[in-house]
This record gives structure tokens, C-alpha cells and sequence, in this order.
């Protein structure tokens, strides 16, 4: 087993991972942006190093400064968690060439097999794994989506060859919206995956989303399974897969809820696609933990007291490169912790179970807690600081997350605050329990989803388990979700509220990753200016801000001439593309600039003409709330 584990990652993901180690006597190592100086991952980690400003391109995406923080740190594994550079291969590259430190993940060379949809598909095909009618190669031009659309009917799916979670993917309702869709696709794919290929799938009208827990032994570690050549590959008997969880219940191809097993499903239809996963990991000899997703057609007359049958049609939809964040599921339902499995098999210890060893009891649910307002189209928050924070307990109750009471959100990466996780003997008693838990989740000062979660309890079609992946987007009535919102929900509060003026300044110091820190507070007084320098660490890890546009424009400052206006970032987010030019003639309702926040492309419009008179910012800036985008005259 490893030595020290460095987790290249944040919030309640990290701390997941930490803990792991510490119950395997393995010390940990926390990287941290700007931003996160204070962060939940940090406090609990033995070590932590600065790997750079807010802005993650300049953080937690630099694959070079966190393998230069491991080698600071002497640790001998790099541990990715789910998103950042978790599915990057040529990252996983980067640690398998690093001295002495070992990837906790699957191979490099079969996270770019896997990772490329298109060559996944083909793998998938080879294998006899049922995938969507699609192409197996990348389109280039509007005239193969339309001839796509003729022979298969419209709608028609293009994604990005790196995307998932529905990033790089536009839906098109027929041939007119193709150009459009086509565009918007690669300008996601390249803004995200920095991989501009896309590829088309029939999209399916009623489908729910399965997938499949696995992981896979590495054969050269101890299993005797080889190719024709005499090398170590992976058969079917290295890869355990771990039941499935049922991810229908989604807003903008983003999971709101997670559930296993699926409540759809019966046993013969579950062992089918169990074994598919099982038959097609092996066939890309991919080892470590992974998830294998599939789309289960539903059956909107179902009576959902009959489960879908073996005779349902299923297919593959992409495999995901690592630990998922809704594999606390899985864990509830098998007790096996997958982070310790991912580090026994990383360590060349092997798995410690095998296919006979798994059963799964009860049934279990995850809701994440989100820093979103659902009665506002899921929108973010843009602050808040947790005045109260007081997660719910009791038997069958698990709650992972990062943040603790006082702590103000960073709303910098994603909205997650932290999961809660509710298992029981049976679907009926989880969401008996689930009820209960939501209920005790007290937190004040920032808006969740909680509202939300506690009306999906007593939503008809959700209990009945007969939703699927389009319910909360196309069916779901929105006054419903207000009045949750109004009844439960709470609101944002900024830190710094208080009537009395308070001044405070932090000294991080960090030496050798040790960190300590020091905090003033002045009641009544100015603000105390800060050198642009910092002062922080004095370990030699800590990063000088970056600018993060050319111009160096904050937002503030801007000139308005009289009777103009200014157009200002209604949330934080990276500018994916600028759409107008200086002395262009805009009208009302015209797109200016598309603004990606939360994983989402938000258009970002003229409320009036006029003549463009400026613009602030370029392609791939970070905006901040209230940051100025362009001016009109």
C-alpha cells in the first residue's frame, strides 16, 4: 500500500478520498487554489500546497503544478477523484512518467480509448455490447447531421467526442437547427475537452439512465489472464461489476438524484446489462474503478408494478474513466468501499472481492445538495456564507461533504455543498427515511435544492419509478417547484451583512505544506490595503494571481457615456465566445456573447439597440458576477 496519497481534487470528493486512506494508514496531501484556502479538503488533509489563483485553468487543471506539489510533498500516488483532471489521459500520462509516483486510475492508453466516444462505441460493437444508432466516426460538416436526421428521424443527438454530463451535446429538432447545433456543440467541445470532434446518435424519446458500477483487477498485478502475444489483458473473470444505479431523474442532462438498484428494472433485464458492462471494460482491458452508462428505453404505459422485461431494449452510452459521484449508492447497497479498492488495485495489492462476493441489500438513494435555487431554473448561487449549517443523522443516514457551519460558499467550480446519501431494507422505507432526513437538514445562508428534493418524495411519477430523463425538463410543473421553494427553501446571505463594518485579515503560512494560520478582525476600522505581492506561503508553494483577461478589466471602472448601457455577467463563468465587435449594430434580444457557467452555455443578450462601444472581454476569460462584458452607445 502507498505510502502518502496526493488527492487532486476539492470539496467533499476530497475529503471522500482522505478518508479512505487514513482508515488504510495512508497520509494525505491536499491541493488547494486561492480560493479554497480555507476549504473543508484542506483542513482535513495532512499536508497541503498551493497550486495556483481561482480560476481552475490555473489550478486545478495545471497537471504540471500538482505533480510538482507530490514531488514537494514525497507522495507516491495521485488520486484524481470525479471531474478536473479525473478523465484527462494525457494528464494520467504525465503521473505514470512522474518518478515514484503511481496513478490511481485505469491505464492512459485505455482512458483515451475509452474517452474518445467514437472509438469507445466501436470497442462497445466489437464486443457485442448494444450501443445507439450513431456514427462511429466524427462529423464534420451540417449536410452528414441532415442526412442522418433523413434516415434515422429527428430528433438527432450531436456530442462532443470528450464530452459527458451533457456538456458538448445539443439536441436537433430537425434540419433547419442543424447548423446552429452543430456549431455550438464543437464551440463546447473545444471550450471543455479542448477537442472540437463530435459524432451523431439517434436520440431516444423515452429513455431512463442506467449505469454500472465495475471495477477491473489489473492481470500483470497477480491474474493470469493473457493475449495471443503472452502479455497481461483483461478478461471478463478481473472485472467485478457492483449492481447498477438508476440516474433518470436529471435537469439539463445533469443528475439531480441517483438511486440503486433501479426501481425499473427486473432481474433478468439487470443481469443483462450487468454483464454487457462486465463483457465490454474487458474488451477495452481497462482496469481500476469505472462506470459503464447505459440508456434503457422506457415504457411510458408501464405499470409500475411490472419492471421492464429482458426483451427492453438498452444501450451503451459511454464509460466514465473513474470514481462517479453518486458511487456512495453502490457503496450503501454492497459495503464495499470502491476508494479502497481503487488504492488496493492502483498498489498492485489486487481486489479484495470477487463477482461471487458481491450482494447487494436494501435499496439506497443520493441527493445532492446543491447551491441552486430550482425555482430559478436551477440557477447558482453567487454567494452565501453558512449561518447555520446542521446535516440530519440517525440509522441508514450518510452525509459527505466539506463545508462547515460559518464557512462562505466558493462559488468558483461547482455548486455541490454535499451529498446525503439514505439507505433502508426496501424503496419504500428510503424514501420513508429520506423524508425524515431532508426534513432535519438545517441550513441557513445559502439557497439548496433541498426544497426540491423533499417535493420529488411526494412526486407521482418519481415514487412510482416511472420517470425518465426528460420528466424535470419537459413534464415537470414549474409552480409546483415555486411552492416548494416558498415553503422550505431558504436564501442566500452574504458574509459580510452585519451593520457594523468589520475588517479582517487571514495570514496563511504554509511551510513544507504545513500550514498555519492567523486571522485578525477589527470592528469599525478600514479596510487594511494588502501588497499585491500576497505574504502568503513561505514554502515556496504559493502562486502570484493571474490576470484573467487581456485587458486586465475587473469589471469596475468602466465608462458608460451618457445614455449608453452597460452589459454585465449576470453569474460567474468562463466566456465561451464573444459574438459582437466594436461599432456593430445590435438590437434587442440579439446574442452578444455566450457565457458557460455551471456546465451549462447561457446566451447572454442585448435588453436594448444600439452601437457596440466597447468590448471587456475575449474568449476563455473568467467573468465574475457584475463584471462588465460590453458597452453599447
Amino acid at each position: 500500500m502507498f505510502d502518502k496519497v496526493l488527492v487532486a481534487n476539492r470539496g467533499e470528493i476530497a475529503v471522500r478520498v482522505m478518508r479512505a486512506c487514513e482508515e488504510l494508514g495512508v497520509d494525505t496531501v491536499a491541493v488547494y487554489s486561492d480560493a479554497d484556502k480555507h476549504g473543508g479538503h484542506v483542513r482535513y488533509a495532512d499536508e497541503a500546497y498551493n497550486v495556483g489563483p481561482a480560476r481552475a485553468a490555473d489550478s486545478y487543471l495545471d497537471g504540471e503544478a500538482v505533480v510538482e506539489a507530490a514531488h514537494a510533498a514525497d507522495a507516491d500516488a495521485i488520486h484524481p477523484g470525479y471531474g478536473f483532471l479525473a478523465e484527462n489521459a494525457d494528464f494520467a500520462t504525465r503521473v505514470e512518467a512522474a518518478d515514484g509516483i503511481t496513478w490511481v486510475g485505469p491505464a492512459s492508453g485505455a482512458m483515451e480509448r475509452l474517452g474518445e466516444k467514437t472509438h469507445a462505441r466501436r470497442v462497445m460493437d466489437d464486443a457485442g455490447v448494444p450501443i445507439v444508432p450513431g456514427t462511429t466516426e466524427p462529423v464534420t460538416d451540417v449536410e452528414a447531421v441532415t442526412e442522418f436526421g433523413d434516415e434515422y428521424g429527428y430528433p438527432v443527438a450531436i456530442k462532443a467526442e470528450g464530452g459527458g454530463g451533457g456538456r458538448g451535446m445539443k439536441v436537433v429538432g430537425s434540419a433547419d437547427e442543424a447548423a446552429d447545433a452543430l456549431e455550438s456543440a464543437k464551440r463546447e467541445g473545444e471550450a471543455y475537452f479542448s477537442n472540437d470532434s463530435v459524432y451523431l446518435e439517434r436520440y431516444l424519446k423515452t429513455p431512463r439512465h442506467v449505469e454500472v458500477q465495475i471495477v477491473a483487477d489489473d492481470p500483470a498485478a497477480g491474474s493470469d489472464g493473457e493475449d495471443a502475444n503472452g502479455d497481461a489483458s483483461v478478461s471478463q473473470s478481473d472485472v467485478v461489476h457492483l449492481g447498477e444505479r438508476d440516474c433518470s431523474l436529471q435537469r439539463r442532462h445533469q443528475k439531480v438524484i441517483e438511486e440503486g438498484p433501479s426501481p425499473a428494472l427486473s432481474d433478468e433485464l439487470r443481469e443483462q446489462i450487468g454483464e454487457a458492462a462486465r463483457r465490454g471494460v474487458a474488451a477495452a482491458d481497462y482496469t481500476n474503478a469505472g462506470t459503464v452508462e447505459f440508456l434503457v428505453e422506457e415504457d411510458p404505459e408501464r405499470d409500475p408494478s411490472e419492471p421492464l422485461g429482458p426483451e427492453t431494449n438498452f444501450y451503451f452510452l459511454e464509460v466514465n474513466t473513474r470514481i462517479q459521484v453518486e458511487h456512495t449508492v453502490t457503496e450503501e447497497l454492497t459495503g464495499i468501499d470502491i476508494v479502497k479498492e481503487q488504492l488496493r488495485v492502483a498498489s498492485a495489492e489486487g481486489m479484495s472481492v470477487s463477482q461471487d462476493d458481491v450482494e447487494l441489500e436494501g435499496h439506497a438513494i443520493e441527493f445532492r445538495i446543491n447551491a441552486e435555487n430550482a425555482a430559478n431554473d436551477f440557477q447558482p448561487a453567487n454567494e452565501g456564507s453558512l449561518k447555520t449549517y446542521d446535516p440530519p443523522g440517525g440509522i441508514g443516514v450518510r452525509v459527505d461533504d466539506a463545508l462547515r457551519q460559518a464557512d462562505e460558499l466558493v462559488t468558483d467550480y461547482d455548486s455541490m455543498i454535499a451529498k446525503l446519501i439514505v439507505w433502508a431494507p426496501n424503496r419504500e422505507e428510503c424514501l420513508a427515511r429520506s423524508k425524515r432526513a431532508l426534513a432535519e437538514y438545517d441550513l441557513e445562508g445559502v439557497v439548496t435544492v433541498v426544497p426540491f428534493h423533499r417535493l420529488m418524495l411526494d412526486d407521482r411519477r418519481f415514487v412510482d419509478g416511472t420517470h425518465t430523463t426528460k420528466y424535470l425538463d419537459e413534464e415537470l410543473d414549474a409552480e409546483r417547484v415555486a411552492d416548494a421553494q416558498a415553503k422550505w427553501g431558504t436564501e442566500s446571505v452574504s458574509a459580510g451583512d452585519d451593520d457594523e463594518e468589520v475588517t479582517e485579515r487571514e495570514f496563511t503560512v504554509e511551510v513544507n505544506g504545513k500550514r498555519f494560520e492567523v486571522e485578525l478582525e477589527e470592528r469599525g476600522a478600514p479596510a487594511i490595503p494588502v501588497p499585491e505581492s500576497g505574504g502568503g506561503g513561505a514554502g515556496g508553494q504559493q502562486r502570484p494571481p493571474q490576470a484573467t483577461s487581456d485587458d486586465g478589466d475587473d469589471g469596475g471602472g468602466v465608462d458608460v457615456a451618457e445614455g449608453g448601457e452597460s452589459i454585465d455577467a449576470e453569474m460567474q463563468g468562463t466566456i465561451l465566445s464573444v459574438d459582437v465587435a466594436e461599432g456593430d449594430e445590435v438590437a434587442a434580444g440579439d446574442v452578444v456573447c455566450v457565457l458557460e457557467a455551471m456546465k451549462m452555455e447561457n446566451d447572454v443578450v442585448a435588453e436594448r439597440g444600439g452601437t457596440v462601444a466597447s468590448v471587456h472581454v475575449g474568449e476563455g476569460d473568467s467573468v465574475d458576477m457584475g463584471d462588465v462584458l460590453i458597452v453599447l452607445e
